[in-house]
């Protein structure tokens, strides 16, 4: 049997695309192997969105490349978003690598694959290549937004929608091979369905409601101003949709919003965090921003701190702006320092640990549903439905009865910052 060992690197979407290749890999009788000294093909889905995520990618394919020299019978594969914005330099910087793909080329890898590989057809392999027992369900390709700062739509293209039937057998094959909670996404799933015939996202949602199954479901990468009542009265009204808005606003003050080439305003923010807390009481909302872009001004930076603390977001991610070549924003006059940056992102998260804190204490003595990530030597890491895979926090649960997969009723004994620990109620 052919083995392929195949890291994927980068945002959920990529991880998506990754399950995708090994499972037409699997189906030419070459299945995944999770050690990548046993493995004859040696791949890397790589990542070129920010500076970090660039350095990671290069450092991971330095890595394996360590063991194509030992093993000249091992093939090197390297394709995604880095290698189609650097593919030259990355053939002439690392020689090792055998052959090279950008994004949307899984004919060619298979192809190459197979015919590298002499695969006998056997039984297909495992279609998920993560034990976790949660998944992403991209519903989309590219982006049609134009954020000033941000080269995903040069890399993939336009948005285009995945039909709904294939996401429905997409998901259906996801619950049979064991995930309990399906993470919607795509680079802005509120344009679902703006290329299709009376589709939107609320009717995506509510079809996947209906499968048949014991899972639930959580939207990732709402595009703020494109979150309308439907959607919000939809989320509220599906019992297998977890009561929680990812709407990344990047910053508050209009002046900076129009340099990123992004709607919205604070007023308009608040109005909307407002009216979803009203649709929604128990929601929980999490955002992302983006501190130290071209042009703010500590006056900028002042205003975004006193929004934040007042619309006491439930999670917070923060970015410090990283100039990225063939953008917008990297031509931009008055770019800031990495001290500067660094100091208002130290100024964020001070500010937000005390609110992520105040709202972790609020649980303690009430009891709520959680899904069991992993185990061991007795702990259970789980999580709520307020708390996404990889980007939330987690309640830790000294139970060693509990399996990853279950779903448990927990009860809150325990609050820190980001995470909280709990008992289960039987």
């Amino acid at each position: 049997m052919s083995k392929v060992y195949l890291l994927s690197l980068g945002c959920p979407k990529n991880q998506v695309d990754s399950e995708k290749l090994l499972k037409r890999l699997a189906e030419k009788g070459i299945h995944y192997c999770a050690d990548p000294a046993a493995a004859d093909l040696i791949m890397v889905n790589t990542c070129g969105f920010i500076e970090a995520a660039k350095r990671e990618s290069i450092n991971e394919i330095l890595k394996v490349s360590a063991l194509r020299k030992k093993d000249r019978s091992k093939k090197l594969l390297v394709y995604g978003c880095l290698a189609k914005r650097y593919g030259d330099e990355l053939l002439k910087e690392i020689p090792e690598i055998d052959a090279l793909w950008g994004v949307g080329d899984d004919d060619q890898i298979v192809d190459y694959c197979s015919k590298q590989l002499a695969a006998k057809m056997e039984s297909a392999g495992k279609d998920r290549f993560s034990d976790k027992p949660y998944a992403y369900l991209k519903i989309g390709e590219g982006c049609d937004r134009t954020c000033s700062y941000c080269v995903i739509p040069q890399i993939r293209g336009n948005y285009r929608s995945t039909g709904p039937d294939r996401i429905l057998s997409d998901a259906t094959e996801l619950i049979r091979s064991g995930a309990r909670e399906l993470n919607v996404v795509a680079q802005d799933i509120t344009s679902y369905g703006r290329d299709l015939k009376g589709y939107d996202l609320a009717r995506l949602i509510t079809e996947l409601n209906g499968l048949t199954g014991d899972f639930r479901i959580r939207l990732l990468y709402l595009y703020p101003t494109s979150i309308d009542d439907r959607l919000i009265e939809t989320i509220g009204s599906l019992s297998k949709v977890c009561r929680y808005i990812d709407m990344p606003l990047q910053h508050s003050e209009k002046k900076i919003l129009g340099l990123m080439n992004r709607g919205g305003s604070r007023s308009y923010f608040e109005k909307l965090i407002r009216r979803i807390r009203s649709i929604l009481p128990e929601v929980a909302i999490r955002t992302t921003f983006i501190v130290g872009f071209p042009q703010e001004t500590e006056t900028d930076f002042e205003h975004m701190l006193a929004f934040i603390k007042k619309m006491k977001f439930d999670r917070l991610g923060v970015f410090t702006y990283s100039k990225e070549s063939d953008t917008v924003a990297s031509g931009l006059k008055g770019q800031l320092t990495k001290a500067e940056k660094r100091s208002r992102y130290n100024r964020l998260m001070e500010a937000q640990a005390p609110i992520s804190l105040s709202k972790n204490m609020a649980l303690v003595g009430r009891t709520f549903r959680a899904l069991v990530d992993e185990t061991g030597d007795g702990i259970a890491i789980t999580r709520l439905d307020s708390q996404a895979p990889e980007i939330d926090g987690v309640v830790l649960v000294r139970d060693p009865l509990v399996r990853a997969g279950d779903f448990i009723n927990v009860e809150i004994t325990k609050a820190y910052d980001y995470d909280l620990e709990g008992t289960v109620i039987r």
